[in-house]
């Protein structure tokens, strides 16, 4: 279907005026808090009007949430393109690799990202779904009887912590010259602690790409 040259500008526009104010909430967001934004701040900013922002995000809650969806989805595809082994260790070690990376290279975003909310919210569909990816491989420690700890929840937390404790670290001290092997090391460590040795001879099911 062609689109006719008019139309494809006003596509264009509303793309541009979306990444602009989006763009400017998030740096907003970033440098002064959930508690100093306001849909006047973000048209100022963003160099657009304030009824233009109810327009495309209906108010100043849609427009948080589309944010944070948007971010949360960059990381939902960098989870997405991790390559899968038979191995659930080896897939956990490649899972918390990618997050760790996506923090590192995306620093604004993920400071966004994980900056609470002045009021308590459903987590964006995106970082629900990068959660779910990111445990299976747990989960399937678990099933199978190679967890140390029983409380997968636990498990699930402490590399969580270590994953942000890794990104946080590095990214407040960036004229630090840190090892190129520490976040390997850090992984592989906690999970030596974390996981029992597979039982020789057992089979493992198959992860699916």
């Amino acid at each position: 279907m062609n689109i006719l040259p008019a139309e494809r500008r006003r596509h264009q526009q509303r793309l541009e005026a979306r990444r602009a104010i989006l763009d400017a909430t998030e740096s907003i967001l970033v440098e002064e808090g959930y508690e100093q934004l306001s849909m006047r701040r973000v048209a100022a900013r963003g160099g657009y009007t304030v009824p233009t922002l109810y327009h495309h995000f209906g108010d100043k809650t849609g427009l948080i949430d589309e944010l944070l969806e948007e971010r949360f989805a960059r990381l939902l595809q960098r989870a997405q393109r991790v390559q899968l082994s038979d191995d659930p260790v080896e897939n956990l070690l490649r899972y918390a690799a990618a997050f760790v990376r996506f923090g590192l290279q995306h620093p604004t975003h993920y400071r966004l990202m994980m900056t609470p909310r002045q009021q308590p919210s459903e987590p964006p569909p995106s970082a629900e779904k990068t959660r779910a990816l990111m445990e299976q491989p747990l989960l399937e420690l678990a099933r199978v009887g190679r967890l140390y700890s029983d409380d997968v929840k636990a498990c699930s937390e402490a590399v969580w912590a270590l994953m942000h404790g890794l990104i946080s670290l590095r990214t407040s001290r960036l004229n630090q010259e840190w090892s190129k092997a520490q976040i390997e090391v850090a992984l592989e460590s906690m999970l030596r602690g974390m996981v029992r040795p597979a039982k020789p001879g057992s089979r493992r099911r198959r992860k699916k790409t």
